[in-house]
């Protein structure tokens, strides 16, 4: 089975936008803490109660053939990283499993399911990768309120240029509008 490394910039491709949520696929919490998917799930059904809808949820057809089309399903892929090698090992699950969710309060409740070395390994890692998300969606949301605010600033100014320039233009019209003077002696 492959492992991945439990570091930040190895599991931010594993974090899918589902539902309105950040969440990773048990497939992929499976391989990250060494374990078969089958057992993770077991062990998430043992302890149903701490999961609620908000922490983990099935993905729907539909949303998880979207999440499919985004991989290109290999055996044979080449970095033990990537997330190409994790998704190869979902195609072998069948056309009739869809995959369970786990949002950011979900993955840390699998650190009181899953009690080994590796698993408070991997979950360090996963909070530390969602921390830096929500930091980086934050600073987008200032550069939009700033790119925001010197909109309204520069509307402001050039309002002032384009006031200006309809004045020119109304009074080259009052000027053309008006009669000409004739040409030639009276």
């Amino acid at each position: 089975m492959t492992t991945i490394t439990p570091k930040p910039e190895n599991l931010a491709s594993l974090i899918f936008f589902i539902r309105g949520e950040k969440v990773l696929l048990d497939t992929d919490l499976a391989v990250l803490y060494g374990v078969e998917a089958r057992a993770l799930n077991q062990a998430v059904a043992r302890n149903r109660k701490r999961f609620p809808d908000d922490f983990m949820f099935q993905v729907s057809e539909d949303e998880y053939e979207h999440i499919r089309s985004r991989f290109v399903t290999t055996s044979d892929a080449k970095d033990s990283n990537s997330s190409q090698s994790v998704m190869s090992t979902r195609k072998h699950r069948g056309l009739a499993y869809r995959p369970y969710a786990f949002t950011e309060q979900g993955v840390a409740m699998l650190s009181s399911v899953l009690r080994s070395p590796r698993a408070v390994e991997v979950n360090i890692a996963i909070m530390r990768t969602f921390v830096q998300l929500r930091r980086l969606m934050d600073s987008n949301r200032d550069l939009a309120r700033k790119i925001e605010a010197m909109e309204m600033r520069y509307d402001e100014q050039f309002s002032a240029i384009f006031d200006a320039i309809k004045q020119l233009i109304a009074d080259d019209q009052d000027r053309k509008a008006k009669p000409k003077r004739p040409i030639g002696f009276i």
